[in-house]
């Protein structure tokens, strides 16, 4: 096999892929109009820093910021949420299930896997307690366990939700519990067949009637076949108390986190878009969710650009498709977002979303691999982007990959990282 996976990529790199090279990194962040032409082959470029410790070394926060592990040797940390005494949850845990159809499923697999965690899957809620104020999370339970795959957590009330790939799940929640106090009740079955993207991004509307809940297609563009993508590449909106489910929002390719913009109330997604068509297409991007909206998967991208592969083509859905708000540089992975939390006293930092980049695998030259913040004004992008934490690559290397972020009362950036299985806090300096 390793012979013949050797065969292959000489194969693409020499003909059709472009290995070696990417084109040039643009900016291509915000509301961005021109896009580059299609290009790609048999395989795209693929590259993926070797992962290394961190060795006593920290990420790198702006001015005025300090930067602590505040957990590690978790089991696969991918969001968090912070409760309302300070406590901190992180669901711990990877899921997937897609089948390798292709020698490009196999090789990408392959490569991906080069740069992910070796720890093996938690399937839990682990909780952190900092008693007494000063940062240190001295204090750390396992919530619940052999939970499937959880990623996206809500409260709303006394009520703890959590989104396992297979399913919304509750669990009843009492400030300072450190323990769940029963097995979570089921609240509705989500899209779980096949699993290619398995994230189960959630949060909860402003009035807590409702969840969001992201879920992610099961091919790139609809290569396995329409019918598995049934109530996929969407938001569903999920009555709390009943469960009953509809479409919010359609044609989101993979919907990674969402959150609640504080000003407008608005629900705000970012997406995975995307990929073969280039180093530089397709934009993932950062957007407000409009209800009943299509944002174009699998027709269309960055608004009404068809995507020529698709067969057969909807023209009514092309023409239908809203273009997304703020354009995430192609490849960069975005997987958390969270908005600014008003007593953040910094006002470089005050109103705005901060993006968890986790990093690409199909470029040759690396994007992404940090925290981002994305300034907002009423309500709105504001301006470029600002890089928030980043030194998670140096020297051809991958100490760290960002996935969820989440804000606390106090203003510190809570970002998980499931590469060197480590929370981080950055914390204002007072």
């Amino acid at each position: 096999m390793k012979a013949s996976l050797v065969l292959i990529l000489a194969f693409a790199c020499a003909g059709l892929a472009g290995c070696s090279q990417d084109a040039t990194v643009g900016t291509q962040f915000g509301a961005i109009d021109g896009l580059p032409e299609p290009s790609g082959g048999l395989l795209p470029s693929m590259k993926i820093a070797e992962p290394a410790s961190w060795s006593g070394k920290l990420p790198k926060a702006p001015e005025g910021f300090t930067v602590a592990a505040i957990a590690t040797d978790l089991l696969v940390p991918r969001q968090t949420l912070v409760l309302p005494n300070g406590d901190i949850l992180v669901a711990e845990g990877k899921g997937g299930g897609a089948p390798v159809l292709t020698p490009k499923d196999y090789i990408a697999g392959f490569i991906k896997a080069k740069g992910t965690t070796k720890a093996k899957s938690g399937d839990r809620l682990t909780l952190l307690r900092d008693a007494d104020g000063d940062g240190k999370y001295e204090g750390r339970w396992v919530f619940a366990e052999k939970l499937d795959a959880p990623y996206g957590l809500a409260l709303i009330g006394n009520q703890l939700f959590v989104a396992n790939q297979d399913a919304l799940v509750r669990f009843d929640y009492q400030t300072g519990q450190t323990r769940a106090s029963a097995a979570p009740v089921t609240v509705a079955l989500l899209p779980s067949a096949v699993n290619h993207h398995w994230t189960k991004a959630l949060t909860a509307s402003p009035d807590g009637r409702h969840l969001y809940v992201g879920i992610g297609s099961n091919s790139n563009v609809g290569e396995r076949g329409m019918e598995i993508e049934e109530n996929r590449a969407m938001i569903w909106e999920v009555d709390a108390q009943t469960g009953a489910t509809r479409p919010y929002a359609t044609g989101l390719r993979n919907p990674t986190a969402l959150a609640i913009e504080p000003r407008l109330k608005q629900l705000w997604a970012v997406v995975n878009e995307r990929d073969e068509l280039g180093p530089d297409l397709v934009p993932d991007y950062l957007t407000s969710v409009r209800e009943r909206a299509f944002y174009g998967w699998p027709y269309a991208y960055w608004g009404q650009n068809v995507d020529a592969r698709v067969r057969p083509q909807d023209d009514a859905k092309v023409k239908m498709t809203v273009r997304p708000d703020y354009a995430l540089q192609s490849h960069s992975a975005p997987l958390g977002v969270a908005f600014a939390a008003s007593s953040n006293a910094d006002s470089r930092f005050a109103e705005g979303a901060f993006v968890g980049l986790h990093g690409s695998w199909n470029r040759s030259v690396p994007v992404g691999y940090k925290v981002i913040f994305v300034p907002f004004r009423e309500g709105r992008p504001s301006g470029p982007p600002v890089d928030f934490l980043t030194g998670f690559q140096h020297d051809a290397k991958t100490m760290g990959r960002p996935v969820g972020v989440t804000v606390d009362p106090r203003g510190a950036v809570i970002v998980a990282d499931d590469l060197s299985n480590t929370v981080w806090r950055v914390a204002p300096a007072r």
